[in-house]
């Protein structure tokens, strides 16, 4: 053991640290050193000490850009504004969404490109709607609109109070009409769906709604609260709950909650397993498969006899609450049958009949195509 401790001694780092103690005593020793200069130095060595201590606990708790990670047993911090709104990467899609958002934290979202924000265009329809709706107009406190290209953003600003512009990569392309299937209409679908997902991880309930959806009456009363997807379809079967419909989700109620935040992340990743498709044909692939089905995501189809569409009208004005300009392609076709179906709507008003069962006739589609 003595010879353990004599190496030790004689190791060249002891040296190192015995040779400076001595020249550090000889230049100053502490004995000599005035009290206060000696408590200078203690205080110094105390406070680097923490310091390098703090460094250490910074680093191992952070990502490549010195910022905290939220990640559990590792230091972070969550910062506010005065209004107790979250500052970070979602911050002012945070600030939009709570002012946009029903006491229930439920907001009514749609999308919109230049095209479709022009005047007299898509949206300028879709907000009509809303106004000849039976009481739909203070439901646009509460719609948030998604601009994803700069032009659309500000034509949104001018009409709604509540806009949010979704920059992408692609903004600049898809400022124009997207014709159905191409490369920038998949890639509008995905991204979309995608934006879909982190509002639900936000903790936002939403009706999702295409612009070429008009609102009628609130659909909110005939969402049921033990469903957590429901959405419109393209045809009803009969059977709310026959996972066999075919939907069409372009116009759905989603609650957030893990089963439906989970199965968006899936059906987001699932764009891998099917490149070519488009996210609703890849809902269809996924909906009843085993993750899906294991998820326990409750799904429901929406009656289209009261959310109905060109593919399947509905059957009665004084039950009707949305009709989509489904089954149709072409920005102007749609334009053309939904101003049709406008007219229509103030018909049936007019007549005051709201008791007795109303049996409909849309008078489309017409320009559209089926």
């Amino acid at each position: 053991m003595e010879e353990v401790g004599k190496s030790d001694e004689s190791s060249p780092f002891m040296e190192v640290i015995t040779t400076t103690a001595t020249a550090m005593n000889t230049i100053y020793p502490l004995a000599k050193l005035p009290l206060d200069f000696a408590r200078i130095l203690k205080s110094l060595l105390v406070f680097s000490t923490l310091g390098v201590a703090f460094l250490v606990l910074y680093y191992a708790s952070s990502n490549n850009y010195g910022e905290f990670l939220p990640t559990l047993g590792r230091f972070s911090f969550t910062v506010y504004d005065v209004n107790g709104t979250i500052k970070d990467e979602y911050y002012e899609l945070r600030k939009v969404l709570e002012a946009a958002s029903t006491k229930e934290k439920t907001v009514i979202l749609t999308s919109l490109n230049e095209a479709w924000a022009e005047p007299n265009s898509m949206f300028d329809i879709f907000l009509k709607s809303f106004r000849v709706g039976n009481n739909t107009a203070p439901l646009v406190d509460h719609l948030l609109a998604i601009a994803v290209d700069e032009k659309a953003y500000l034509r949104c600003k001018k009409l709604i109070s509540h806009c949010y512009f979704l920059k992408t990569k692609q903004s600049s392309q898809m400022a124009n009409e997207a014709r159905f299937m191409t490369p920038i209409y998949l890639n509008m679908m995905w991204e979309r769906l995608a934006f879909l997902q982190t509002v639900l991880k936000l903790g936002y309930n939403f009706i999702f709604t295409d612009t070429d959806v008009m609102w009628f009456r609130n659909p909110i009363p005939h969402f049921t609260p033990s469903s957590d997807f429901q959405t419109s379809c393209d045809r009803f079967n009969g059977n709310q709950f026959d996972i066999r419909n075919p939907p069409n989700n372009g116009f759905l109620f989603v609650r957030s909650n893990k089963r439906t935040i989970k199965f968006y992340k899936f059906w987001v990743s699932s764009r891998q397993t099917y490149p070519s498709l488009h996210e609703q044909d890849v809902f269809n692939r996924i909906k009843n498969g085993t993750y899906v089905r294991k998820l326990g995501v409750k799904f429901r189809f929406l009656d289209t006899n009261y959310f109905g569409g060109f593919c399947q009208k509905s059957r009665d004005f004084n039950k009707v609450c949305t009709m989509h300009a489904n089954c149709c392609t072409g920005l102007d076709r749609k334009i053309a049958d939904l101003n049709t179906t406008l007219e229509v709507w103030k018909t049936y008003l007019s007549s005051n009949n709201y008791t007795s069962p109303q049996p409909s006739n849309w008078m489309v589609p017409k320009q559209c195509h089926m």
